[in-house]
């Protein structure tokens, strides 16, 4: 098959401009974003492209370049939830024109090395892709906040996931050589430096598909509505599970039934591991980074049961291996990645073991990939 740009050039006659958007892997703060937590995702060298030109009116041609798929999408008359990949674009062109910019009619490819359905947003990557490349062609000076926010509302409204903000708010203002500390409920964010050269970031792919929209995500974020709401029978001024402190645990949880105090234990305890886990990465303490990984990975697996038999033998498998500091699943869950924090003198064991140990445990082969944090969402103007 012809390379995406010699595609989109005989498909629509022009080079097009070419925009990109990056994957991310969360290092640490599984499902606390909609909890109004705090967070700690990185981009990763996996990108979403988009080659885009203006095609006036007001109708959208797409060609899906990994599918073999076109499209045409009509933006005064958006169509929800299709259950394809339409779904995405149609959603973050109708908010954002809601959200007060104007669009124009556009040729689009999209194709990318971001897999789909393995927790490292490729969704995310192909909503900030394809509106901020929306926006530059209709001449607006790109807004990274109202551009995730637009992304978010799309997963909403057209696909039927009811995410949090994070996937779309790292993938628009990610930083090279930095993760991002995102406080969901200010919408304000800090860089944090990972230095890969002394530990290495590791993801590992189950195989294992999962469809957030159609999985007990929407159920978990109901859970943990259900239990703000009795809990703020005693407490009225409780704005989320955020507000709980990890020492009024205890007496929080006697008021809900075993399910809805397991959830509230991960919240709180997972926002707290990740400003523990900044300062291990702030002071060089990978052991202490991977504990905290490992201790996340339990707490998704028993409190917050999002995990599965082939994640928790990909994390098994990686904490076999002397030299990792520690691994979890990241991402939605039921399926998809781990993430593991190896010593850089144990990177050729880590990736020549973990491989076969996981094949031998769930008879599948998983792919893995050393990560590096990477920039977020721009335009390519020279290779």
């Amino acid at each position: 098959m012809a390379a995406p740009e010699a595609v989109f050039q005989a498909r629509f006659g022009t080079a097009g401009r070419r925009f990109s958007a990056p994957g991310r892997v969360n290092l640490i703060g599984e499902h606390v974003d909609y909890n109004d937590g705090v967070v700690l995702p990185m981009a990763i060298d996996r990108r979403m492209h988009v080659w885009a030109s203006p095609c006036g009116g007001r109708r959208l041609s797409v060609v899906a370049y990994d599918f073999g798929e076109e499209a045409e999408l009509d933006l005064d008359v958006p169509v929800r939830r299709t259950g394809t990949w339409r779904d995405y674009i149609a959603g973050v062109a109708f908010h954002l024109e809601q959200a007060g910019f104007p669009l124009y009619g556009a040729c689009l490819l999209v194709a990318g090395d971001v897999p789909a359905g393995a927790g490292l947003s490729s969704s995310a990557a192909l909503e900030v892709a394809v509106g901020f490349a929306l926006l530059t062609l209709a001449g607006h000076k790109v807004d990274l906040l109202a551009l995730a926010c637009a992304g978010q509302a799309a997963e909403h409204d057209f696909v039927g996931t009811r995410c949090g903000l994070m996937d779309q708010f790292v993938v628009a203002h990610a930083r090279a050589g930095q993760a991002v500390r995102l406080d969901c409920r200010a919408k304000r964010f800090d860089l944090v430096p990972v230095d890969t050269r002394q530990c290495a970031v590791v993801v590992a792919d189950t195989g294992i598909r999962h469809r957030l929209a159609a999985s007990a995500y929407n159920t978990r974020r109901q859970e943990c509505e259900q239990a703000l709401a009795i809990l703020r029978r005693q407490r009225p001024t409780l704005l989320s599970l955020r507000d709980v402190r990890p020492d009024e645990l205890d007496v929080a949880t006697t008021e809900l039934d075993p399910g809805l105090a397991r959830r509230v234990r991960h919240v709180v305890t997972e926002i707290a591991r990740v400003e523990a886990f900044v300062q291990a990465l702030v002071s060089g303490d990978w052991t202490r980074a991977g504990a905290l990984l490992t201790a996340s990975h339990r707490s998704l697996k028993e409190d917050y049961e999002v995990s599965c038999p082939e994640l928790d033998a990909l994390v098994a498998a990686a904490q076999s291996v002397p030299g990792c500091y520690g691994a979890r699943m990241t991402g939605g869950g039921f399926g998809g990645c781990t993430v593991s924090l190896v010593a850089p003198d144990a990177l050729e064991t880590f990736l020549h073991v973990v491989p076969p140990a996981y094949e031998w445990a769930t008879g599948r082969v998983p792919q893995l990939w050393v990560v590096m944090p990477s920039d977020g969402v721009g335009e390519t103007t020279s290779e």
